[in-house]
């Protein structure tokens, strides 16, 4: 198993949470959840661009952007939807409960894709453990939750 991989992705996954709480910070001093997702995509709009052009061969790759399928495009506007209801919804229901509910709905989301081997994914199909392991992390939001 790629364990650095691992702790890095769990790290990332510390950090949404710290997020959520950024975000709400943020829009209770502009007034306005959007305006506080906004300014969250502009600073990370800029962090990227400068990484763009501190990576070898950045433009050159992002040139071959318009290639991409029209499908493809749609992930700016599901990071944004992220974005604002994570600022939204987040203080309303809490840090761990809306992050539990992301990961329920992420994992219900990715059984269907993996099922089906949509979105560039292989196909994996649903079996028993992936339907366990996904009541466990619905079991885990409901515990969350409550």
């Amino acid at each position: 198993m790629p364990y650095a991989a691992m702790i890095a992705t769990a790290l990332v996954g510390a950090s949404l949470a710290v997020q959520i709480g950024l975000n709400a910070t943020m829009s209770r001093h502009t007034g306005s959840p959007l305006a506080a997702s906004f300014i969250n995509f502009a600073i990370g709009t800029v962090a990227l661009l400068v990484l763009l052009f501190a990576v070898r061969g950045g433009l050159p790759a992002l040139a071959q952007a318009p290639a991409a399928p029209w499908w493809a495009w749609g992930a700016g506007l599901l990071g944004a939807l992220y974005v604002a209801s994570s600022t939204v919804l987040g203080p309303l229901v809490g840090g761990a409960a809306f992050l539990a509910l992301l990961v329920a709905g992420q994992m219900i989301a990715a059984l269907v894709i993996d099922h089906y081997g949509v979105l560039s994914f292989p196909v994996r199909p649903i079996d028993a453990w992936r339907i366990g392991g996904a009541l466990l992390v619905v079991a885990g939001v409901f515990l969350l939750s409550r």
